[in-house]
């Protein structure tokens, strides 16, 4: 049962709408002045608040302010007399949800009323959701409910209190750095030091100097003694971004630091000793970079004592309007758009969507969409890089009838996979098996081609 507040200070009037509003399933709480009007907003689970604005001590726009003050969603409906119109409007300004001059008609009090409820029941329930998602469908900072993610989560809990080396593998953009520092905060290093080095970024002097430190004079420009990350992160976590772009002499190095726990400083000759974990991710098959001499065995196995996977964003399509929603949240506070939200139509062009870029491209449109949408909401349009028609087959829709063509009963994953399977047989058919030519006929790229071309075991005859 849905609860109103009506506060009148006219005794008459004040019963006369408290019963018409309990005829019409309302529970109704009244006050006479605005002062007990607050008593019952702070201790009562209210749906709106109806008032007069004009009340001796407290008025009605007092009373408004103070409302919004506790509770800034709930609802509150102002009556005016005949010729406050500037009154109402600086009441709606000041964040009423509607107002109605007297005399009004009962049936346009109960249409303004439902309406107030029912936005009210929005407001709620998509709090009660992001309460959910951050409760249920998070670990740290990573968010989903897909099955390959709870399963995630569960493995990182049994993984984190170890100490053991682990190998986290996913495309790029995936969240692996997510996962690193999920499985340092949730062990018993969480309260020391969480180093992360992208091994891809500099190259093998650099990071060899990063990684291990340097002895003042030891080459050119080294002016002082400096440590390097392992010293820095010792007793804690060292995260090796794109580990499988180390150089194997480097990769040497890191093997004996593993086994022994000692390591020299560049131009250094003591040995330093530390204990630090060693989390690696990488979004190449190191198994096939072993067998190809570009990484070491031994580190490997050293290496993938424990292992992650992360699941593409493609295959937790499901999990998208929930990023969506934490992105939104995200941008609409750093860009001062607390009201930021994004349409439904927009969240259902982001769940078709491929997302070869992975969370890091969904987390860029979210982002670029903020900056460019003309209100406070996402709409299709600002999803959309090249800011073209939200549906770009609606030429072919409109002359496709799937009646004529799809068998009664057929389920939608099942079209869908035919559709696209033959699709890619007969692109790659008509250019000869050249991937390039048929990811280009197809538009999309070279890589996605091959991962379609794994899902439906397509292969060269």
């Amino acid at each position: 049962m849905d609860t109103i507040l009506v506060v009148d200070d006219e005794p008459n009037y004040l019963i006369i709408l408290t019963e018409l509003l309990r005829d019409e399933g309302f529970e109704v709480y009244s006050a006479e002045n605005g002062e007990k009007a607050l008593e019952v907003v702070r201790t009562t689970d209210l749906d709106l608040v109806i008032t007069d604005m004009q009340m001796p001590v407290l008025n009605g726009m007092e009373l408004l302010e103070n409302v919004k003050l506790l509770n800034p969603d709930l609802p509150v409906i102002m009556i005016t007399a005949y010729g406050e119109v500037e009154k109402a409007v600086a009441a709606m300004q000041a964040g009423a949800f509607n107002y109605l001059s007297k005399p009004f008609k009962n049936d346009e009090l109960i249409a303004n009323i439902k309406k107030a409820i029912d936005h009210y029941s929005v407001l709620k329930e998509n709090l009660r959701l992001r309460n959910e998602v951050r409760e249920r469908f998070s670990f740290d900072e990573m968010i989903g409910k897909n099955k390959q993610m709870r399963q995630l989560y569960s493995l990182i809990e049994k993984v984190a209190p170890t100490g053991a080396s682990v190998l986290i593998t996913g495309e790029s953009g995936t969240g692996k750095e997510l996962v690193a520092r999920s499985i340092h905060n949730n062990s018993l290093r969480a309260k020391e030091p969480f180093i992360s080095v992208n091994c891809a970024a500099l190259p093998e002097s650099l990071l060899e100097s990063e990684l291990f430190g340097h002895e003042k004079g030891s080459f050119t420009g080294a002016v002082s003694q400096r440590k390097g990350h392992f010293e820095v992160a010792d007793d804690g976590t060292l995260f090796l971004d794109e580990i499988g772009e180390m150089a194997l002499a480097l990769q040497a190095k890191l093997l004996r630091i593993i086994q022994e726990k000692t390591f020299q400083r560049v131009g250094g000759t003591s040995e330093i000793k530390v204990d630090v974990r060693i989390v690696a991710a990488t979004n190449k098959d190191l198994k096939e970079e072993v067998e190809q001499g570009r990484f070491r065995e031994d580190l490997y196995y050293r290496l993938n004592v424990l292992h992650l996977h992360l699941p593409p964003l493609r295959e937790r399509s499901d999990d998208i309007p929930l990023l969506a929603e934490h992105f939104v949240r995200k941008f609409g506070q750093k860009l001062d758009k607390p009201d930021l939200v994004i349409s439904p139509a927009a969240l259902r062009f982001l769940t078709v969507q491929t997302w070869e870029g992975n969370i890091r491209e969904l987390e860029n449109t979210i982002e670029r969409a903020s900056i460019l949408c003309g209100g406070n909401t996402i709409l299709p349009e600002d999803v959309q890089a090249d800011g073209g028609p939200v549906s770009p087959t609606a030429t072919l829709s409109s002359s496709f009838n799937p009646e004529e063509l799809v068998p009664p009963g057929t389920r939608l994953p099942e079209l869908l996979d035919a559709i696209e399977e033959k699709a890619l047989r007969n692109a790659l058919k008509q250019s000869d098996f050249v991937q390039t030519k048929a990811a280009k006929a197809l538009g999309i790229t070279k890589s996605l081609l091959q991962y379609k071309m794994k899902k439906f075991r397509i292969k060269k005859q």
